[in-house]
């Protein structure tokens, strides 16, 4: 996708899409490695949006994990189908996780990698989500998301970050990822 197409659907819906610019390489792979997605047999990606993380998540797969992709903006749907034919893609809330889980066979994920813009949330769907997370995670599993340097700053940042702190057994956050704009810092958060 375009940056400048990326920058419409950013104009167009700021709270679903949450940056002007699509993730870098460099932060993709960053999300990845805090995920230990190489490690894990189910994987679930929240907000792919036009695919920057996915193609991370797809190249350290192993061969027989199960990986499928939960996006509520129906364009990034149709981008990321064109983008990635062998990746499934659900066009419905990260909140229905369980359903799909479920209908891959699967009790729980082992992996969640989030581009979710936190930021833009409001205090209730951000619970609904980590709720989400909480439910579907296995014992041990681990959920990867980023911010931008200057989120923690701001309110819902802030919150967000605390309810990581209280929720889960261990929290990570790893050095700035420079090469991205902005430049970002990742969660790992382990259950």
């Amino acid at each position: 996708m375009s940056g400048l197409k990326f920058f419409k659907q950013f104009l167009t819906s700021p709270a679903k899409t949450g940056s002007v610019t699509p993730s870098s390489k460099a932060l993709a792979d960053a999300v990845v490695r805090m995920a230990a997605v190489s490690e894990a047999r189910t994987v679930v990606e929240f907000g792919p949006g036009s695919g920057a993380i996915t193609g991370s998540i797809v190249e350290s797969l192993a061969a027989d994990a199960t990986f499928f992709a939960m996006e509520i903006n129906a364009d990034f749907v149709t981008i990321m189908r064109e983008r990635f034919p062998d990746v499934t893609v659900h066009n419905d809330s990260a909140t229905n996780t369980r359903q799909y889980l479920e209908q891959a066979g699967a009790a729980s994920c082992d992996s969640i990698v989030s581009g979710l813009p936190w930021t833009f949330f409001k205090d209730e769907l951000q619970d609904e989500l980590l709720d989400t997370i909480l439910d579907v995670l296995r014992p041990g599993g681990v959920f990867s998301t980023y911010m931008y340097v200057h989120s923690p700053v701001a309110p819902a940042g802030r919150r967000f970050v605390n309810k990581l702190k209280a929720r889960f057994s261990h929290v990570e956050d790893s050095p700035v990822v420079w090469k991205n704009f902005p430049p970002a810092i990742v969660h790992g958060a382990r259950k």
